[in-house]
C-alpha cells in the first residue's frame, strides 16, 4: 500500500467535509480508493459539481457509492452522463438521478444502459416517458432484464395484457412495480384479488388503472381492508364489486380514509352500507372538501338524493342540478 498516497486520499475527503467515520465506512466499502491519485478524486468531485449537484450534497452521495470517485472520467463519468443528459427535458434532471441512486454512474453505457432503453423501447416506451421513466426511477438500472423485467412483463402478459405497448404504459405509470418479485408479491396479489371474485377482465383493470394494488403485501394490506369490510357489514359479493370499481379500496388505510368515511355515511349522512356498496367511487372523493360540504349544503335545503347525484359531478353542475343559488366554495 502506497501510504503517502493514502494520507493524501485521506486528506482529501477530511477537507471535503468527511469525518472520521465517514471515512472509515467509504473505505471499507471500496478498497480501491486506497489506490486512487488525489488529483483524479479531485477531478470526479469537481465534474460532479459542474454537472449540477450541490457540494453539500456530495458527501452523502459518495457516501452511499464511494465507487463513482474511482471511474474513470472520460471513459465512465462523461459518456454515462451525456448519455442520461440526451433523455432529459428539464434542468437538474440527472444531477437529481445521481443524487437519488448514484450508483446508476457504475454501469456501463454499452453494456446496460442501452439495452435497458431498447427493452423499454420494444415495450412502447419512447421519446420523453423513457428519460422521465429512467431519471425519476435511476435504480432501475440495475435491474437485470432477464431476470426481473422480463419475468414482469411475462407475468403481466400472462393475466391477459398482451396488447401492443399496454404493458410498457403501466411500467411508465407506475415504475415501482418493476421492483417486486412475481412470484413472493405480484403473483400473490392476483390470486388474493381472484379469490375474492374479481373477474380477470376486472384483474387486467386493476393493473392498467391501478398497478399499485398489486404491488402491496397481501397479509399486511389488502387482508386486513378486507377484513374490516366485512365487520363494517359488506358481503363477499359486495366486497368483490367494490374492488372491480375502485380496486384502492384495498391499500386505503382504515384509520385514516375508510373508518372516518364510513362513520360519516352512517352517523352522519344517515345512509346504509348499501349505497356504498352501490357507489364504490364514495370512497374516492374528499371528505373534507366534497363529500361534508354537499352533505351540509343539501341538508340545510332539505333535499334527498343518492350518493353518486351528490358527488359524482363537479361544483358547478351540482350547484346547477340542485338550484343552489349561494356560491359554493
Amino acid at each position: 500500500m502506497d501510504m503517502s498516497n493514502t494520507h493524501n486520499t485521506l486528506w482529501f475527503f477530511k477537507h471535503r467535509g468527511f469525518d472520521d467515520k465517514n471515512i472509515t465506512e467509504i473505505f471499507k466499502k471500496c478498497k480501491r480508493l486506497e489506490g486512487v491519485r488525489k488529483e483524479n478524486l479531485s477531478e470526479n468531485w469537481d465534474y460532479l459539481k459542474k454537472i449540477g449537484i450541490h457540494e453539500r450534497k456530495l458527501p452523502s452521495i459518495v457516501t452511499k457509492c464511494p465507487r463513482i470517485m474511482t471511474l474513470d472520467l472520460n471513459e465512465k463519468l462523461i459518456p454515462m452522463v451525456q448519455c442520461l443528459t440526451t433523455l432529459s427535458t428539464k434542468q437538474h434532471e440527472v444531477a437529481s438521478a445521481i443524487t437519488k441512486f448514484p450508483h446508476i454512474l457504475t454501469h456501463s453505457v454499452e453494456e446496460k444502459l442501452c439495452p435497458l432503453l431498447g427493452f423499454f423501447e420494444s415495450l412502447g416506451v419512447s421519446g420523453t416517458q423513457l428519460g422521465k421513466l429512467l431519471l425519476h426511477n435511476p435504480r432501475i438500472i440495475s435491474y437485470s432484464i432477464d431476470s426481473k423485467l422480463s419475468g414482469v412483463v411475462d407475468f403481466l402478459a400472462g393475466i391477459g395484457l398482451t396488447k401492443e405497448g399496454l404493458i410498457g404504459k403501466i411500467f411508465v405509470k407506475n415504475p415501482s412495480i418493476m421492483g417486486y418479485n412475481v412470484e413472493k408479491r405480484l403473483r400473490p396479489t392476483t390470486e388474493f384479488l381472484l379469490s375474492l371474485g374479481v373477474t380477470k377482465p376486472d384483474l387486467q383493470h386493476v393493473a392498467i388503472n391501478f398497478p399499485e394494488v398489486l404491488c402491496r403485501d397481501v397479509d399486511k394490506v389488502l387482508k386486513p381492508n378486507f377484513e374490516y369490510l366485512k365487520t363494517r357489514g359488506f358481503d363477499s359479493q359486495q366486497i368483490a364489486t367494490i374492488v372491480a370499481r375502485y380496486p384502492p379500496i384495498l391499500i386505503k388505510s382504515v384509520k385514516n380514509s375508510l373508518e372516518p368515511r364510513i362513520r360519516f355515511l352512517v352517523e352522519v349522512m344517515g345512509r346504509r352500507i348499501e349505497e356504498a356498496a352501490s357507489y364504490p367511487e364514495f370512497f374516492q372523493h374528499g371528505l373534507k372538501k366534497r363529500v361534508e360540504r354537499r352533505e351540509k349544503l343539501l341538508k340545510q335545503r332539505n333535499i334527498s338524493c343518492s350518493l353518486s347525484e351528490m358527488l359524482d359531478c363537479n361544483n358547478k353542475k351540482f350547484v346547477s342540478r340542485f338550484d343552489l343559488v349561494e356560491k359554493f366554495v
